[in-house]
């Protein structure tokens, strides 16, 4: 069913497909319209993504917020049944996961407004998060998106030039991204959490 390294060769899966391929314990894989991609992540990619999960937890707790932060969790492609995705940091509302019909099958979300933010952390395939994830995020309608750049890795459209660490956040307004950029000591602004005091170069110095 997964891959074989001929391209011609492959055979595009669904997402039920994935769910019955999926392999307990190591290994983190998403799905690109009908392909398996794995994405091992480096371990400095972990410490930011742990460390964010941290801090957003205590702010979750700090505030009695109806919030929780998965482990592991999918996000469905709002217009394919052969795409899904992991970000490296998702807070969902445990509110509306009555509402939600895959998620306790297959740890999927399908509605936008189950999700208060997701966090991808950049690695080398960049254009996964500011190209692929960014589209559909916004589709989807995820209210909040943060791409967290540590290395300064992304396209200078997205994050200028010269090329540096760049926190870009991406909020939803009428059904399209509003962008904030972050850098240096800028205190990261979140429209989920607007108490939360984290500046962009708090965040950079986990990854170095």
């Amino acid at each position: 069913m997964l891959i074989s390294e001929e391209k011609q060769d492959i055979k595009l899966i669904t997402l039920e497909d994935f769910w019955d391929w999926y392999p307990d314990g190591y290994g983190r894989f998403e799905l690109h319209n009908g392909e398996i991609i794995k994405v091992q992540p480096t371990g400095t990619h972990e410490q930011v993504a742990g460390f964010l999960a941290l801090e957003l937890g205590v702010e979750i707790k700090r505030l009695n917020l109806p919030f929780f932060i998965p482990r592991q969790g999918l996000i469905k492609a709002i217009d394919s049944d052969k795409s899904a995705y992991i970000p490296d940091v998702m807070v969902l509302d445990s509110n509306a996961m009555e509402n939600e019909l895959l998620w306790k099958k297959g740890s999927t979300i399908t509605q936008g407004t189950s999700i208060k933010l997701a966090i991808e952390v950049v690695s080398t395939n960049w254009q996964d998060d500011y190209l692929m994830k960014l589209g559909e995020y916004e589709k989807l309608g995820i209210n909040e998106y943060w791409i967290v750049d540590y290395l300064g890795l992304g396209g200078r459209r997205y994050i200028g030039n010269p090329k540096q660490p760049t926190i870009s956040v991406y909020h939803l307004v009428e059904g399209e991204y509003i962008l904030n950029l972050f850098r240096d000591e800028n205190v990261v602004a979140s429209p989920t959490f607007p108490e939360l005091n984290l500046r962009a170069e708090q965040i950079f110095r986990v990854g170095q």
